[in-house]
Parts: C-alpha cells; structure tokens; sequence
C-alpha cells in the first residue's frame, strides 16, 4: 500500500518541477547570461551590486517590510489580546475575518485604499486629518501593507497566545509584578520563538509584495519587485537577465534572513528551557 500510494506524487511532483523547479534554474542560468549575445558572465550581478538604482530598490523595500512587519506584529498582539476577552463563537468569527482579509491584497486593496485614502477620498474629505497624507508614497505603502500584515502575523500569533495561562498573570500579580512587568518577563520570553518567526513571515511577505505596490506608485518608488518586473518585461529598458540576477539576490537574501532568524529562534528556544 505504501508504494502504491506513493505513486501519487508523481502529479505534484510534475507540478512542482513545471512551475518551480524549471523556472527557477532557468532563471539562475539566465542571471549568468549577458542581454542579447548570451555570453556567460558575472557582469548581470556586478551591475545588480554596484548599480545605485538597484541598490536603492532593496533598501527601499527593506524599508517598507520591516515597517509593516512591526506595526503589524504589535497590531497583531493587541487584537489577539482583544481576542481573549470575546466569547470563543466570536472569536472564532474574527479569526475567520483575519484569514480573508490577510489575503484580500494586490489590485483590489489598493483600489479600496484609493477610494479611501487617495486625492479624493473619503477620509480625506471627510476628516481634514488626512488632507496632507500621502498614499502614494512609501509611507502610502506602509499603511497599506500593515492591512494584511496584521491579520496574517493574527493567524500565526493567535493560536501561541490562547496558551498563555491566567494563572501565570495571577501568580505575577501575587508577587506585586505589575502588568508591564508581566508582560515583559513572562509573556514576552515565552512568545519570543513564534514572535520571530512572525516577523521573518511578515517580512518576506512584505518584501515579495508586487500588485500592491505595483497598483499605487507603479515605478514611482524603487521597488525591488517593480525593478525585476520592468526589467524583465519592460518594453523600453528590458533586461532579463539583469532582471535574473536581482531576482537570484533577492531569494539569497530572503534566505539570509531565514536562516538568521532560525538561529535566533533556537538559542531563544534553549535559553527559554
């Protein structure tokens, strides 16, 4: 039985190999590839680090994904905080909520965020609060990513957090630990390991964003995903195999960052026990 039904992966690994694996050694090969005579060559990374235009467009995002992420993380915690306090039908239906609208992205969120939050809208005609706030900018961009950065980092969070005890903030305030002390000495450490791991997912997430992005500023902020995508389908300035080599960096550096944060998380993890 074990064999037979091991022949059931054949499909998804046929997927798997068409549509990842194929692609992503094409995609390595052409980055070692010049534009047009398909020389090999280093040049395509050479001018991917030492461009400033390049350069610029992973600072940028970097940027843009480390803000989101961490007002997406606070903003997590407290809502899942919240959470806590409703009764578990309810809680079960804001959960159901976070999981639609950590994916409700691209082209849709940034026409909602224009009608809401563009030239002309609503809020800025309503409450003069917002009549100088920019959208289409980084800032702009912040804003909307923290829209599905806080329901995913929910999703991730909230499952850790339902096994905090009210007994341990009982016990704490018995020793005349206050709520801030609790929470920093407590439930902080024991979160540490998910709250990493979060933070790594809201980053990539943030990082690897392009509809939105692409739908609000287009080219007009330095994105490294906007910057591959003109690259590699542009009709003035195509460069694929440019496009190639930023791409290959931006997945070496993604893995930088894992693998960071796998080593944070397991001295966490010993330091905790």
């Amino acid at each position: 039985m074990k064999r037979k039904s091991g022949y059931l992966l054949i499909p998804l690994g046929l997927v798997v190999g068409l549509f990842l694996v194929i692609p992503l050694l094409y995609m390595l090969i052409a980055s070692f590839q010049l534009d047009g005579s398909g020389q090999w060559s280093l040049a395509n990374y050479s001018q991917s680090l030492t461009n400033p235009y390049y350069y610029q467009s992973f600072v940028n995002s970097g940027m843009i994904a480390f803000f989101s992420s961490m007002f997406g993380l606070v903003g997590a915690l407290i809502f899942c905080q919240a959470l806590l306090a409703l009764p578990k039908k309810a809680q079960e239906r804001f959960t159901l909520f976070s999981n639609l609208a950590a994916n409700f992205a691209g082209v849709p969120l940034a026409f909602g965020f224009i009608i809401m939050l563009g030239n002309a809208g609503v809020l800025k005609l309503l409450f003069p609060i917002f009549a100088n706030f920019d959208l289409y900018s980084w800032q702009g961009l912040v804003v909307t990513y923290v829209y599905f950065q806080i329901p995913l980092a929910t999703l991730l969070l909230y499952p850790v957090i339902k096994k905090v005890k009210v007994e341990w903030q009982e016990s704490a305030a018995l020793f005349g630990a206050s709520p801030f002390y609790y929470w920093r000495r407590v439930v902080l450490p024991f979160m540490a390991p998910s709250l990493t791991g979060t933070f790594v997912i809201l980053f990539a997430n943030g990082m690897g964003t392009y509809e939105t992005a692409y739908a609000l500023v287009g080219s007009n902020i330095n994105l490294v995903t906007t910057r591959i995508s003109a690259l590699v389908a542009g009709d003035v300035y195509a460069k694929p195999n440019v496009g190639s080599a930023l791409a290959v960096l931006f997945a070496l550096s993604m893995i930088v960052v894992i693998s960071l944060s796998q080593k944070i998380m397991g001295r966490v993890s010993q330091e905790g026990a």
